[in-house]
């Protein structure tokens, strides 16, 4: 006998249970990385995490005899759908036992949820802010999850969800790159070398967070500007903007974070964090100050680092800016001395960096994919 329920937020057993049920399916699996279960209370209080500001989720899950077996967030941006003026729900935090009749039974609940907000489509996963990933996995299941920068699934979720009637929506790729055959083009190094001796660009550099805190407010809004063409574009809160940089800078190695500037404009950036996965996975979603001791010292360990915030303004791309930016890429990688570079979620829109991707050596590994349903 299965039931669905809306998960009382006030309820701390309820909610400990919705949050600890990945931790369950997912036991000791070599390539989960858990995430931070403060991170997921966050995404649980309405009052306190910026998503909020403007816009509204609720939490639902599937019992069968009593045992939590599924469960999502069903959530409405408000932001999105004013922006792209369409009439959107989406969902996140999807996680399940390979259960049809649960599914169908979350997903029936999520429709009538939607619909009595007067939403038509459902689409998803798709998260509360720009680093919490999107997309459930279709390829590369054999591969680690990149930290907590994207979610990984069994390969029944997209069965499931495609027995509803879901169909794609998006491909979000993830890039492998490795050190040896990472090449930029001649006509693209005499570029970057070219607009660096004219002056106009700039790459700034950083030897300590306080530098980038100074930047924080120009950085965040650069953030925002960059990705207007992308798919997953809308405008961000002050609060959500600060959410960002906040997690950026929790986890962040300040020599691996180049601002590229135009005239003294924030035109572009390179956010490179190295992969702390192992660490994640040994201290289970927990804070304590070994697991942070840990952290620090993987940083410095691993051979493996994330591109994952990687942009320059669209209107200076054909100046010089792109090519600059793979430069700056390259050296990261190289002069860092990591040996595999991860590209984390490029979308499928994102045409030309997914080319520029290939003509640097780059091959996709790793599938995310979005789906919607009308409703």
């Amino acid at each position: 006998m299965i039931t669905v329920e809306q998960i009382d937020l006030s309820n701390k057993k309820q909610v400990n249970e919705f949050i600890q049920l990945p931790f369950r399916l997912y036991k000791n699996h070599p390539q989960w990385v858990p995430p931070f279960i403060d991170d997921i209370k966050l995404m649980l209080n309405k009052k306190k995490h910026p998503f909020y500001e403007l816009n509204d989720a609720d939490f639902f899950a599937v019992y069968r005899d009593g045992k939590m077996v599924s469960r999502v967030a069903a959530m409405e941006n408000r932001s999105f759908n004013d922006y792209h003026k369409v009439k959107k729900a989406q969902f996140y935090l999807f996680e399940t036992e390979n259960d049809q009749e649960a599914v169908n039974a979350l997903f029936a609940r999520v429709f009538e949820w939607a619909k009595a907000r007067g939403l038509d489509t459902l689409v998803g996963p798709k998260g509360f802010s720009a680093f919490d990933g999107y997309g459930i996995q279709v390829e590369g299941f054999e591969l680690r999850q990149m930290m907590t920068m994207m979610n990984y699934n069994y390969d029944y979720y997209p069965k499931l969800v495609e027995a509803i009637g879901f169909e794609k929506e998006v491909d979000f790729v993830s890039c492998y790159l490795a050190r040896e055959n990472f090449t930029l083009p001649e006509k693209a190094q005499e570029i970057a070398r070219r607009i660096e001796e004219r002056g106009t660009f700039k790459v700034l550099n950083f030897k300590n967070k306080g530098q980038i805190i100074k930047m924080a407010q120009q950085i965040g809004e650069a953030y925002n500007n960059t990705f207007v063409n992308n798919w997953e574009y809308y405008p961000l809160t002050k609060g959500e903007i600060k959410l960002l940089l906040d997690n950026l800078l929790s986890v962040v190695d300040p020599k691996l974070i180049k601002i590229i500037t135009y005239n003294e404009k924030i035109v572009g950036f390179l956010l490179a964090f190295p992969d702390i996965s192992a660490a994640l996975q040994r201290h289970g979603g927990k804070i304590t100050p070994w697991g942070i001791i840990d952290l620090l010292l993987e940083m410095k360990r691993t051979k493996w680092v994330s591109l994952n915030g990687v942009g320059v303004l669209p209107e200076y791309h054909g100046r010089g800016g792109a090519a600059l930016m793979y430069s700056e890429m390259e050296k990261t990688i190289k002069d860092f001395g990591f040996d595999h570079a991860e590209l984390t979620q490029v979308a499928e829109t994102a045409v030309q960096m997914r080319k520029d991707l290939i003509n640097v050596g780059g091959r996709a590994y790793k599938n995310h994919r979005i789906y919607h349903i009308s409703i």
